[in-house]
């Protein structure tokens, strides 16, 4: 499929979880003029934890690297897992490949969208890390805990996969609240900075909305969903989401 711009984040390439096998078949099947890494897409506090790099792993990269070869501009934004890139930013790695902390888009309706991962506009990330890197790990327990029910749930005949991590963020009155919070704060950026729209990722929950007269749209995460927000070439927005790899 060809789309004019396609952005994706949270990948956590370096951890076990990471869906690189389905984010390389994603990668395979659509091409676009742009392709914006919205952050989190190497994870360095997982490789500090326990180095785990898989050859899919490499393969993202090298696909990544080919198509800024074969003329896909490549803007990669930089997260709170990633954070080991910012000191040295912006890079310039070549004529299409541009690392940053965050970038301006201008889509095809002629709105400018704001593109960034979204931790700075995170106050626990910002001012609480070593509870945002509690958090990191009671997560991993949850996916962890995701392929014990599973596999429980396969023994006793139910076999459609279902992911506690991700029912405790969807159903969790803080964690929703948590959600709810981190659109506005980001939206009302955007709204007084002039921008038509913003473009996010860092929560890890897929999203294509107005919020008031802004567009609030954040591109998913490749360990739960596999998910990306795609601009198509007739200028619409829409999210598109993978089935993810059962572990």
């Amino acid at each position: 499929m060809q789309y004019k711009s396609i952005f994706i984040s949270d990948v956590h390439l370096g951890t076990k979880f990471s869906q690189a096998e389905k984010l390389l078949e994603f990668l395979k099947d659509n091409e676009s003029e742009h392709l914006y890494l919205v952050g989190d897409i190497i994870d360095g506090w997982a490789i500090k934890r326990k180095f785990k790099w898989s050859q899919s792993s490499s393969d993202v990269i090298q696909k990544i690297l080919r198509k800024a070869r074969k003329g896909t501009e490549i803007v990669y934004i930089t997260g709170n897992h990633d954070e080991f890139l910012r000191p040295f930013l912006p890079i310039l790695l070549g004529e299409r490949l541009t690392i940053a902390n965050d970038f301006v888009h201008i889509g095809i309706n002629g709105k400018k969208y704001f593109v960034t991962h979204g931790d700075f506009f995170d106050s626990i990330t910002m001012s609480k890390k070593w509870l945002t890197y509690l958090g990191d790990v009671g997560y991993d327990l949850l996916l962890h805990l995701n392929k014990t029910i599973n596999r429980a749930r396969r023994i006793v005949g139910v076999g459609k996969y279902w992911s506690l991590s991700k029912y405790v963020k969807d159903n969790i009155k803080k964690s929703v609240s948590f959600i709810t919070g981190f659109e506005d704060i980001l939206t009302a950026h955007a709204r007084n900075k002039g921008y038509d729209g913003i473009i996010c990722g860092h929560i890890h929950k897929a999203e294509n909305k107005m919020i008031e007269e802004i567009q609030y749209l954040n591109c998913g995460d490749w360990v739960e969903n596999c998910s990306a927000v795609v601009e198509t070439m007739e200028g619409q927005w829409k999210i598109i989401e993978l089935q993810p790899n059962q572990y």
